[in-house]
């Protein structure tokens, strides 16, 4: 039976200065609708070029990518991206943002007070709407992803495509929004793809955890399930052992049977390390 979403072994290389480089092999991922799903493994193993692959920015030199039995060739309005950089028109106001992104995939088939509403509505969601008329760099960090996920989310995607969309921002407002992505993803059922360096918010936020090996030809390595019950309340998880266990895979999997890649001294300096605090209480 056909899966909502299935990445068919995929494969991608690079030409470089050195030459071929082989990012990835074999990548094979079925995913039904309303999952949601993170990758998770050390810096260079390929988990952004995945995402890319699959939002149609990145065309895989074998194998690809189905959706709701279409193969996926380019980007498109089913598949929505939301960046570690929010992205917003610094001109334009919150609403403007949103709104901007409906004209482009709802012309023609809303009206104009349609498109308001809907616009609204999604600032909504993810409760912006009291800053609607304001500009972007009036807003926090928090707050202006939140509008980066309306904006998104008013296109109703199929697929939520999520590049560490938390990993700029401190610890409390992380949690928020982690959070308030739950209960929007409980209300909509939206498919989720995210990449995510916190193995915590992967236990968290997930329905599985997809564990990749260290590049080049980096592929899947494990698939963690995470069977906790939903709603997820992060307070009581802490004390929960099978999260602790969950968690411990994903741990072991990382540091036990996947090392983490030795680097410079320089290049440190600039390496998104796997994050293995303890769970935060927010």
């Amino acid at each position: 039976m056909q899966k909502f979403l299935e990445l068919s072994n995929i494969g991608i290389e690079f030409s470089t200065d050195s030459g071929v480089y082989r990012a990835l092999t074999d990548v094979v991922l079925k995913i039904d609708q309303g999952e949601f799903i993170t990758l998770i493994g050390h810096s260079g193993c390929g988990k952004s070029t995945v995402l890319n692959i699959v939002a149609g920015l990145l065309q895989a030199t074998e194998g690809g990518v189905i959706l709701s039995g279409r193969e996926v060739t380019s980007p498109g309005p089913d598949r929505a991206v939301v960046f570690q950089n929010h992205a917003l028109l610094p001109w334009m106001t919150v609403y403007e943002n949103v709104e901007l992104a409906v004209k482009q995939v709802f012309k023609g088939s809303k009206s104009k007070i349609e498109i308001e509403q809907w616009s609204m509505h999604n600032l909504e969601l993810v409760h912006m709407q009291h800053v609607h008329y304001k500009m972007p760099h009036e807003l926090s960090g928090g707050m202006k992803q939140r509008v980066g996920i309306a904006r998104c989310l008013a296109m109703q995607p199929k697929v939520l495509l999520m590049d560490e969309p938390f990993g700029a921002l401190d610890a409390l407002t992380r949690a928020h929004l982690q959070d308030s992505l739950m209960e929007i993803q409980k209300d909509l059922n939206n498919t989720v793809i995210m990449i995510t360096h916190d193995v915590d918010e992967a236990v968290l936020l997930s329905d599985r955890i997809v564990m990749m090996t260290n590049g080049p030809a980096a592929t899947i390595g494990e698939v963690a399930v995470v069977d906790l019950p939903r709603p997820r309340d992060r307070v009581q998880l802490a004390d929960d052992p099978h999260y602790t266990q969950i968690r411990q895979q994903v741990l072991s999997f990382l540091y036990d049977k996947q090392k983490l890649p030795s680097i410079s001294p320089k290049s440190q300096q600039q390496d998104n390390s796997v994050k293995i605090a303890a769970p935060k209480v927010a």
